[in-house]
């Protein structure tokens, strides 16, 4: 362990092997940092977080403090956990869960860009980027492989799919299912086929992704309608992720499609 004299580390922490913790790093009670972690100057890692192994967690962070919630009493255990491998730069705040025993979660191999902020009970699967300055409400949910831009908003309780991708400086409210390109202030514009491609989706994926984005967003049936007659097609599970998602959106539905010149850009 490389731990900075100026450090404060409680003594109820359990700090891994290779482990090295900068200048004015505070490290508070029952923290977990596993194995090949970093933690910068003056990050502050409050009681109650578990840290995998090799993360890395930049200057100024926080995490595990008391989440935004008025109905938040101080005397309740909850938790953040953070998976392995992930990187977590400057300035980002990480609230830990509001109800009794209730957690903030972090999966494996996410990189949090500066300055964005993750409010009590978030989910964030695996391999997410979120970059600066996102804001993310209570109990948000990002599926893997998706991508926030920079200085979005998320709504508390929303999803965000897998393998999504948000335009910059735009705001949602409403579900953003998985494989789309969203924008603005609670619209899709289409499918994220270069992510997709990346991703490994072989053409007949994407051509059934397509098919049901088509059939929930263009053919003109209502979302009930969409998934009944789905349900007579032979889709991928690929497509059935998509449509599952569509199916189980909460009350306030899913983002609904930009039409015209505005969504040429990025049209499916």
């Amino acid at each position: 362990m490389k731990i900075h004299k100026t450090a404060i580390v409680d003594p109820t922490a359990k700090i891994g092997n290779d482990v090295t913790i900068g200048p004015y790093a505070v490290i508070g009670a029952n923290v977990l940092v596993g194995e090949r972690s970093t933690i910068e100057s003056h990050a502050m890692i409050e009681s109650e977080v578990t840290i995998g192994s090799g993360n890395f967690i930049g200057h100024g962070a926080i995490v595990g403090t008391a989440p935004q919630d008025l109905s938040f009493s101080p005397e309740r255990k909850t938790y953040v956990a953070v998976g392995n491998d992930n990187v977590i730069r400057e300035y980002c705040t990480i609230h830990r869960g509001s109800a009794e025993g209730s957690s903030t979660k972090i999966g494996d191999k996410n990189f949090l860009m500066a300055g964005a902020h993750l409010g009590h009970n978030c989910e964030i699967g695996n391999s997410v980027i979120i970059a600066n300055n996102c804001l993310l409400g209570g109990h948000v949910r990002v599926a893997d492989g998706a991508f926030l831009g920079g200085g979005c908003m998320f709504h508390q309780h929303m999803r965000v799919g897998r393998l999504a991708m948000t335009q910059g400086a735009s705001a949602f409210g409403k579900d953003i299912p998985p494989f789309v390109i969203a924008a603005e202030r609670n619209y899709v514009f289409g499918l994220n086929i270069v992510g997709l491609r990346r991703a490994g989706f072989s053409a007949k994926d994407r051509e059934e992704i397509k098919t049901a984005f088509k059939l929930v967003y263009t053919s003109g049936l209502n979302i009930g309608q969409a998934i009944k007659k789905a349900a007579t097609m032979k889709l991928g599970a690929s497509a059935q992720e998509f449509l599952d998602f569509v199916a189980n959106a909460k009350k306030r539905g899913i983002c609904p499609l930009k039409r015209g010149a505005d969504a040429a850009e990025m049209s499916i």
